[in-house]
């Protein structure tokens, strides 16, 4: 199994590196798809030329690898859809449209809630049944499409457990996205709460965003990198998040000084500290 844990793990550092360097999610998920299905493509040569050594290794592929895979494809997939979607629509629209992907994520979840069940409690009773391909008791109206058009690399729950994992993400990407839009609307509705303007150039507001995010210092690193350019930006009334990942990437561009601003800021306050010595 090591080999196709290495595809995995190269795959999960790939999307970690994507979501970090591109300047808009739509961009994130168009490039997380194509590294998704590279790494789907490179599972399935190994699997149908190589086999498998016995059923329980064909269990765990099918069980923990392959859905791990697909489940990233199928949900960054379904990102693009939305964020697609967000470009075209006004702040209503789109969250009106988010809780319709939410109610039908959760009408496949009750449809299908005793894979749910079996998934959530880490059953194993029925995974020779569930995850071994070329099982003939599967009356073939009870197989996938996926299955039937590529029985090499489909098993008859493998899809399933997919999108439910997939739907698992999509329901915290939904509800991140909609609480941000919630906040968006709410400050729309309010007075200025901050007398305090930002007078320095938007870029270096951003280096500092980012600097505060990397260093894990707000809430223990639990914040999105747009949730808190949405606190520093209602602070200095200044608007940065539309532009958060661009002027990062401008940032990772610079070929001198790539943290010009930080740097400014360490050698203000030391020349500050050494003249009260």
């Amino acid at each position: 199994m090591e080999q196709y844990s290495l595809i995995i793990t190269e795959m999960e550092t790939d999307l970690k590196r994507i979501a970090m360097t591109s300047d808009s999610m739509l961009n994130t998920a168009k490039s997380a798809i194509k590294r998704c299905r590279i790494a789907l493509v490179e599972l399935r040569w190994i699997v149908v030329n190589e086999g498998f050594p016995d059923i329980q290794s064909e269990i765990g592929f099918f069980k923990e690898i392959k859905t791990v895979a697909y489940s990233r494809l199928l949900f960054y997939q379904t990102v693009f859809e939305i964020e697609s979607f967000r470009s075209k629509y006004d702040l209503d629209r789109i969250k009106r449209y988010m809780k319709v992907k939410l109610d039908e994520i959760q009408l496949y979840m009750e449809e299908n809630a005793s894979s749910v069940q079996y998934y959530n409690c880490g059953f194993t009773y029925l995974d020779s049944l569930y995850f071994v391909r070329e099982r003939d008791e599967i009356p073939i109206e009870l197989r996938g499409s996926q299955y039937l058009m590529d029985e090499q690399f489909n098993t008859w729950q493998d899809h399933t457990f997919s999108v439910i994992r997939a739907n698992d993400m999509l329901v915290e990407y939904l509800n991140r996205e909609i609480k941000q839009i919630d906040n968006q609307e709410h400050s729309h509705h309010l007075q200025k709460l901050s007398h305090l303007s930002w007078t320095g150039n938007k870029i270096d507001l951003v280096e500092l965003v980012y600097a505060l995010f990397f260093s894990r210092v707000i809430n223990n690193g639990k914040i999105t990198i747009k949730e808190l350019a949405g606190v520093l930006c209602r602070a200095f009334n200044m608007d940065i998040e539309k532009d958060i990942y661009r002027y990062y990437t401008e940032i990772q561009q610079r070929k001198i000084e790539q943290t010009k601003f930080m740097e400014q800021l360490k050698s203000i306050l030391q020349q500050q500290i050494d003249q009260n010595i």
